[in-house]
């Protein structure tokens, strides 16, 4: 027996079945279905938006350890490229510059790479800039050491027949440590006591009591011993060969004469204020084929690494000279 549904009609008093309309059904069937499905693809985009399936949270987590590791990746990478650098400016600085062979660019240490492009395989990721730019500096900091160790090939070469030579090198601090008062002045634009301008200082100023003793720095022959240099007033050159001459001004008094040979470490004379000097120190100078450089590349033979690190800082500050 069908299911019949009926209905109390009042005007007949009478019950009446309820005839089915199935195209109403139909419609409502379909809105219901469509709002059901609106609703449902609603819901997955705000759970796409606002929630991480496992899969996403898995791949996330590996993306922030990926950028971990790249970012210890990269300071390793500034850390030893800052070590190159240092071993790279002393090669250039004392090593290759004590053994008269040229210093090797910059821009040829630190080149990359020509012709076929080395990279295309990193191409299309979505890190690929970063992992590009990674490799790059991977490859210029191997070929970087690479050029290092040839260079340093090269200068133990140079070095086997150099005993003479690095006998002659002015390396030592003209002033012994425990005899200084202060370091007060470097190599470079420095102020002048008289006048106040700003103007480069060629030399190091050591200050230190009147009559301190003062070392010869290599081995040579002494040049001059006199007071005709303006400026200089009593003052000492050592002709080290090679180019090499250093200098010693403002003395008190010599304990040497012209034409005398010298060993390193020789007393040849005391501290002193003579010539253009405002107070009692050693001005001290290096230069090679006449040309004055920074003196304070010369200090390998009589200084420890943390007195050597301490000058060199000292020496960096622009202040005023004393002469």
């Amino acid at each position: 027996m069908s299911n019949v549904k009926y209905y109390y009609d009042s005007e007949t008093l009478t019950y009446r079945p309820i005839k089915r309309d199935t195209k109403r059904l139909a419609k409502n069937t379909f809105v219901f279905l469509f709002a059901a499905a609106m609703f449902g693809f609603i819901t997955i985009l705000i759970a796409e938006h606002y929630f991480e399936s496992p899969r996403e949270k898995a791949l996330n987590r590996e993306l922030q350890n990926l950028d971990l590791q790249y970012d210890l990746l990269n300071k390793k990478m500034t850390e030893a490229e800052a070590v190159l650098a240092n071993v790279e400016d002393r090669d250039n600085g004392i090593y290759r510059l004590y053994f008269e062979a040229n210093p090797i660019p910059e821009e040829q240490r630190k080149q990359g790479f020509g012709g076929v492009n080395r990279y295309k395989k990193y191409e299309g990721f979505n890190n690929s800039e970063l992992i590009i730019s990674a490799n790059k500096r991977i490859d210029i900091l191997q070929k970087r050491i690479i050029i290092q160790s040839k260079s340093l090939d090269e200068i133990t070469a140079l070095a086997k027949d150099k005993e003479k030579f690095l006998a002659r090198i002015p390396a030592i601090q003209p002033i012994k440590n425990e005899d200084l008062t202060r370091m007060a002045s470097g190599y470079g634009y420095r102020s002048d006591p008289f006048t106040k301008v700003r103007k480069f200082h060629y030399g190091m100023d050591f200050t230190a009591p009147r009559g301190t003793p003062v070392y010869a720095s290599g081995d040579g022959v002494v040049k001059r011993a006199d007071g005709r240099a303006s400026g200089y007033g009593r003052h000492i050159r050592i002709d080290h060969g090679y180019g090499y001459v250093s200098l010693y001004a403002h003395l008190y008094k010599y304990n040497v004469r012209k034409g005398q040979k010298v060993k390193r470490g020789d007393l040849i004379g005391y501290v002193g204020s003579t010539g253009r000097s405002q107070a009692p120190h050693l001005h001290y100078e290096v230069s090679i084929n006449k040309k004055r450089i920074n003196p304070v590349n010369f200090y390998y033979g009589n200084l420890s690494t943390e007195e050597f690190n301490r000058l060199l800082s000292i020496a960096s500050i622009e202040n005023q000279s004393l002469d």
